[in-house]
């Protein structure tokens, strides 16, 4: 199993927490390590019995489409190993379609599942269990909408894990009216598939865990992100449909290190207007001139209580906030409570810490990030981004100043 997992300071709660699930604990630490480490797979058709794990169904008005994409960056070795002199990288799109497919998207293949079950080590349970996750999107359904009216959204996920563990929020952005591109960043995951059948590993995992380190991924990942922009929206852009997208509403969000990768992208790239960072430490710093674009920081209270470890870093960053600005808490969340990955432990009986439900944390996630984009990204005011909500009474609003959460 990797050394380097998503970066996180070993804060502890101020309480001793009870465990909320029921299951069988022999099994869950190492399923709970292949689930953390790698956050599940890729896409493609799947068979979903009644006992198979799925993702919670989109609450837009839109059927979801999708496909991915294979894109090479001759203009840059890749950063990890630079033997390979090109940056080969996956992205999954999902979009709003016109009707439901025939054929819907699976969540990672059966080859995927294997080895991430093995690297964690675990026996008792078939290897293709992680590829029989049901999604609710379908491969290449025919999209909706006009040219050029769709915002596009950039989703970056945490180390070690590939890009479908935010599968369940690009399916909602895109029941929403939005493109939505999850990047798989080569060599910093447990297991990617490209199309010629090639399986790369997490050669960042065997790293020793180092700010330096972190810093280069999260400029690395930056890097990424200006390069599938440049696929998406550039003269000869790789999608067939990408008239879609409106050039000038493209935002970005990530979780863990692909959150912290999301001011290091928007320093480096100004297409990206708006941003969030979902429970990552930043590591990279801002420019001198800080960024003056909408910012959300969304987190657990374990860490990133102002004034508390990891909250130190945060504040860091809401000083060189110069512009719309939120630092929201979600109370009972643990780190993997933002992805799918709170979902599937609910559903598989594995504990990971949290004392609020998968399937509540993801309905706040996806409720908080939707409504944040279509304040700034289509100018519909957001009166759940001003102040508590009684309807959502988990989200806490932190005012670093005061160094207090209400």
């Amino acid at each position: 199993m990797s050394q380097l997992n998503d970066h996180q300071p070993q804060a502890k709660p101020r309480e001793p927490r009870k465990p909320r699930r029921r299951g069988r604990l022999a099994a869950a630490a190492g399923l709970v390590a292949v689930m953390a480490a790698t956050g599940l797979g890729q896409a493609g058709p799947a068979s979903a019995g009644a006992a198979d794990p799925y993702l919670p169904a989109p609450t837009g008005s839109r059927p979801v489409g999708t496909t991915s994409l294979y894109l090479k960056d001759t203009s840059r070795p890749d950063p990890w190993v630079p033997s390979v002199k090109a940056r080969e990288l996956m992205v999954s799109l999902w979009y709003p379609a016109k009707a439901p497919g025939r054929h819907r998207a699976r969540y990672m293949t059966p080859k995927e599942s294997e080895l991430l079950i093995k690297d964690g080590g675990i026996t008792n349970i078939p290897a293709d269990t992680l590829s029989k996750v049901r999604t609710n999107a379908f491969t290449d359904a025919r999209p909706a909408g006009g040219a050029h009216s769709l915002p596009l959204i950039v989703l970056s996920p945490g180390h070690s894990k590939p890009r479908a563990e935010l599968t369940a929020l690009g399916e909602e952005l895109a029941s929403r009216g939005y493109v939505v591109a999850a990047i798989d960043h080569t060599y910093e995951n447990v297991a990617q598939t490209f199309p010629d059948g090639r399986v790369t590993t997490c050669v960042t995992c065997e790293m020793k865990k180092d700010p330096t380190v972190w810093e280069k991924l999260e400029k690395g990942r930056a890097a990424d992100v200006s390069f599938v922009l440049d696929e998406l929206t550039g003269a000869h852009p790789k999608w067939k449909n990408a008239r879609l997208i409106d050039t000038s509403r493209i935002a970005m969000s990530g979780q863990s290190v692909g959150g912290a990768s999301t001011l290091a992208a928007m320093a480096a790239d100004s297409r990206l207007r708006a941003g969030i960072d979902v429970d990552g430490i930043v590591e990279a710093a801002l420019p001198e001139a800080g960024l003056s674009r909408p910012f959300l920081l969304l987190g657990k209270p374990a860490t990133y209580t102002p004034g508390r470890l990891g909250g130190v870093n945060w504040e860091g960053v809401w000083a060189g906030l110069h512009g719309w600005k939120r630092w929201l808490l979600v109370t009972g969340a643990a780190h993997t409570s933002f992805t799918d990955l709170g979902v599937l432990m609910d559903q598989l009986g594995i504990e990971d810490g949290a004392t609020i439900s998968g399937a509540r944390a993801m309905a706040i996630t996806r409720r908080y990030i939707t409504a944040f984009f279509d304040q700034h990204l289509r100018k519909k005011p957001q009166p759940l981004l001003d102040k508590p909500s009684a309807s959502h009474p988990e989200v806490k609003f932190c005012a670093p100043e005061t160094k207090t959460c209400s």
